[in-house]
């Protein structure tokens, strides 16, 4: 059921990336169910969503590239394939997320998981996470992380 809900969720996010009509939230329930998604499995993706919004702090910005580095623990190490840690390590280390972001999303991560967290895990949560944090001061970026084109991210 897990793929399900962030399957939902990406679908939610990916909504919002678009330029779409905006739709009540009856409308979007409605979609999710015509194409397959059970009631519970849309309840409990906006129910995760709520629950990681509140949970964010009130303001974050970019912030210059971290010259510390962070190691991964054993645990982390396990979970996490090698892609989604060098995903992570690119963002922070180019300046995309700061150390107290960088910490929620693999938090998020670890947490939501039931196995691997693979690099499109990670992508879905890091964009969750920064959505959370600002719908319209992210948009570019949310675009340029799920389509990868780092050369105009970083322009």
């Amino acid at each position: 059921m897990r793929e399900r809900v962030l399957a939902i969720v990406s679908l939610i996010a990916q909504y919002f990336l678009e330029d779409r009509d905006i739709m009540t939230e009856n409308d979007l329930v409605e979609e999710l169910l015509a194409v397959g998604f059970e009631a519970e499995e849309i309840d409990a993706a906006f129910n995760w969503m709520e629950n990681q919004t509140l949970a964010m702090p009130a303001s974050q910005t970019l912030t210059a590239p971290s010259t510390s580095y962070r190691v991964f623990t054993a645990e982390e190490n396990r979970l996490l394939d090698a892609e989604a840690r060098g995903f992570l390590t690119r963002l922070r280390s180019l300046g995309l997320v700061d150390d107290e972001t960088h910490e929620d999303i693999i938090h998020r991560a670890i947490q939501t998981s039931e196995g691997d967290v693979t690099l499109k895990d990670i992508k879905t949560v890091t964009v969750l996470t920064l959505f959370s944090q600002s719908q319209n001061e992210w948009m570019r970026e949310f675009d340029c992380l799920l389509e990868d084109d780092w050369p105009r991210l970083l322009n």
